[in-house]
């Protein structure tokens, strides 16, 4: 019996001893953890304060605009707000993080190369026209102040980037008003009743703009455009246009156009006897995947302007309208049209390709007639080479 107890004694002993010596042994692996990890935060404090660093110096490479008093409550005009930054942080990239921003009149950037800013919103950041707006213009005027015609000094181009417009159908979007170089993209503009207007340029009536992945939506009403250009030299890629009497109307030429959507949705206020996906008053104007979806005529050109289609297309979704007409002349046909598509609805009553008068000297080519019959006033066929 005392044996055991011997024995027993003994077991607990070891085990107690084992479990000590597995206390001290994490004991120091723990000390040595600690310190380890004391010189690692030394290093980690080290690499943030460089990181913090870094990254001040990377943002004040901007001017964010919430962090210069301007509201984007949706509450409070930010108008003076947003035009004081602007006119205090020449060559600066001046960011609006998500919010709205009410606005009570236009802002104006400067054209000058010294002096210019761009613009860049978040992706749900709103400029929005309030309701006391100043009527007939556009919520964002680029190189409206500080004229200049150089391309030569840095800074020569700016514009604006992302977000959203909207005009309240009070106001409209975005105008070029001078400069050059000027750029739009990735901007959604809506409510308006012209989205994009580029005005005469400042380089003898050059403005050499270039519009990209914009939308617009228009008022819905019989005036409303969605891009009205009276500066040369412009390209326009990948725009949807909706809402609007007038897709696009170009005044001027050198513009190149690509891959421009321009639809018609029949509002109350719309006509669609006037309705026209591209008006073109100037020559030399270049047209390459454009579609006119459901406006009365797809192409309306000025009487002895020549002007380039191919691989274009119109289309109407519905029949119940007075008339359907591809492209229409006010005299003879000067243009070229390569690899037309129409798709008429049959149930329409008069169906036209081309209304112009006989004798030009414009052509067809690599073109498929549309079934349906055609009207009386139609000559494509004479063009058809």
């Amino acid at each position: 019996m005392q044996e055991n107890t011997d024995h027993n004694r003994k077991n607990q002993n070891q085990k107690f001893t084992h479990i000590s010596m597995r206390k001290i042994t994490s004991s120091a692996t723990l000390l040595t953890l600690v310190i380890a990890l004391s010189f690692a935060n030394a290093g980690t404090a080290s690499a943030q304060k460089k990181h913090s660093k870094k990254l001040a110096q990377a943002q004040s490479a901007f001017v964010v605009a919430t962090e210069h008093g301007v509201p984007a409550d949706g509450k409070t005009d930010a108008t003076e707000a947003i035009q004081k930054l602007i006119d205090e942080n020449p060559n600066r990239t001046i960011v609006f993080p998500d919010g709205v921003y009410l606005v009570s009149r236009s802002i104006n950037t400067p054209a000058d190369p010294a002096k210019s800013v761009h613009l860049v919103l978040g992706n749900y950041t709103t400029l929005k026209a309030t309701g006391n707006w100043q009527k007939g213009d556009a919520i964002v005027r680029l190189g409206a102040i500080h004229k200049a015609n150089n391309i030569y000094k840095n800074g020569s181009n700016y514009g604006i980037s992302g977000g959203i417009i909207d005009g309240s159908n009070i106001a409209n979007g975005i105008s070029i008003d001078g400069g050059r170089e000027t750029r739009v993209e990735n901007v959604s503009i809506k409510h308006v009743q012209t989205g994009v207007h580029i005005k005469f340029g400042a380089n003898s009536g050059s403005s050499d703009a270039d519009i990209i992945d914009v939308n617009i939506t228009g008022n819905g009403k019989s005036n409303s455009i969605g891009v009205l250009v009276e500066g040369f030299d412009n390209t326009f890629t990948n725009m949807r246009i909706a809402n609007v009497n007038v897709g696009v109307h170009l005044k001027t030429g050198g513009n190149c156009l690509r891959n421009i959507h321009p639809l018609y949705t029949g509002g109350k206020e719309q006509t669609y006897e006037t309705s026209c996906g591209f008006v073109v008053e100037s020559t030399n104007n270049w047209f390459n995947y454009c579609y006119s979806d459901q406006f009365a005529t797809g192409f309306k050109i000025k009487k002895g302007v020549s002007v380039n289609l191919s691989d274009c297309f119109c289309y109407w979704y519905s029949g119940k309208v007075p008339f359907q007409t591809a492209i229409e002349c006010d005299g003879k046909f000067e243009s070229i049209v390569t690899g037309l598509r129409v798709g008429f609805r049959k149930e329409c009553p008069m169906l036209t390709i081309l209304k112009a008068e006989k004798g030009g000297r414009g052509m067809f080519a690599n073109y498929i007639k549309p079934a349906g019959e055609l009207s009386s006033d139609d000559v494509s066929r004479d063009y058809t080479r």
